[in-house]
């Protein structure tokens, strides 16, 4: 919005204004506006939850010290869609579909956990919503954006399987990219969702997965640097930039309330947005592969619950104490702060491996 508001100042005042056209600055604007408006935002939407009594119930079969997070404020998620959405709207480039697909798909998504979140913490339906019913809204969202980007495809990199580490792998998906990008934007949801059960523990990988993608992003638009790197280049992909700052912004706003002890939870608001949001963000720069090595933390903990449940079904047994993972640690007798930690630090190697694909090829 901004930047159309720049141009035209510009054009008609003053040339200093075209300093806003530049990417990076729209990003670190992008930055502090969703940062700030979560600082600002975040304390009343705390009250108002626990004037609501919108509280986080805690599950009996879980670790003993997570009993006193009973009624903890929930559906914070909200906070940080509305930071993304408003920095997002006005300092990118509202001509470019690829912001519209990513905040769309986003907001969706949120709209879908904020839907599952009413109905168990308003309305005390235990429940939520159903499997089938959250699964076949996850879809009809996916298959949209999935079919969005296919159909408006300017080049044929746009549908192509990047191989990272390998300069000149590339498989033609053809109409197999519709399935693969339902299966990565969904997944990257779901998995985000079952990481979001420690103080923090979520938003942080968020954080950098988001920051790590928007060099990705940065990279993929710019041409020369495309092609000085050997990584696709996607016209109009760069603007995603501003939304992977904003998500930065928003993510590091909401932790300041999030840290440990978290005085407010994102819930499937805030958890199944976000997963989206790295999900759609990593299949418009051709980088799932890398969003799969980069978002290690959410990989595990998914396959760990895929684990469970198998090991159970088949053998009767557990591998795990508890699932997902990290409660698994927690009842090993490491301190919520510790796994929280720790997991950080492995995002952050991850996160390393994922951006020396950039340059090893």
């Amino acid at each position: 919005m901004l930047v159309l508001l720049a141009e035209w100042l510009t054009n008609n005042f003053y040339k200093g204004f075209n300093v806003f056209q530049y990417l990076t600055l729209r990003g670190i604007l992008g930055v502090l506006t969703a940062l700030s408006i979560a600082l600002l935002v975040g304390p009343i939407l705390i009250r108002r939850l626990s004037h609501a009594q919108i509280g986080q119930h805690i599950r009996e079969d879980g670790p003993k010290s997570h009993q006193a997070k009973a009624g903890t404020p929930t559906m914070g998620g909200a906070l940080i869609l509305v930071a993304i959405a408003v920095a997002t709207l006005l300092w990118a480039d509202l001509q470019n579909r690829y912001v519209w697909i990513a905040l769309g798909t986003t907001l969706a998504f949120g709209v879908i956990g904020w839907i599952d979140d009413y109905k168990k913490l308003v309305l005390r339906n235990s429940k939520g919503l159903s499997a089938r019913a959250k699964y076949s809204l996850q879809t009809v969202a996916g298959l949209t954006a999935a079919l969005l980007l296919y159909f408006t495809a300017l080049t044929p990199v746009e549908t192509q399987l990047i191989v990272p580490f390998f300069k000149n792998v590339a498989i033609n998906l053809s109409w197999l990219f519709i399935p693969l990008t339902y299966f990565v934007i969904v997944g990257s949801s779901n998995a985000v969702n079952l990481t979001d059960g420690l103080d923090g523990l979520a938003i942080v990988p968020t954080v950098m997965v988001s920051g790590a993608l928007a060099i990705f992003c940065y990279a993929s638009g710019n041409r020369i640097f495309a092609d000085y790197l050997g990584i696709p280049h996607v016209p109009g992909s760069g603007e995603l930039l501003v939304f992977c700052a904003a998500m930065v912004g928003a993510g590091l706003g909401f932790l300041w309330f999030n840290a440990y002890p978290a005085q407010v939870f994102m819930g499937d608001v805030g958890a199944l947005a976000l997963g989206a949001a790295l999900g759609v963000v990593a299949v418009a720069v051709r980088q799932e592969l890398v969003l799969f090595i980069m978002g290690g933390v959410f990989v595990m903990e998914t396959v760990s619950v895929i684990l469970q449940v198998a090991s159970f079904k088949l053998t009767g047994r557990r591998i795990f104490r508890m699932a997902p993972l990290h409660h698994h640690f927690e009842l090993q007798g490491w301190p919520e702060p510790k796994v929280i930690v720790r997991f950080w630090i492995i995002t952050i190697m991850l996160v390393l491996i994922g951006l020396a694909t950039l340059k090893i090829r």
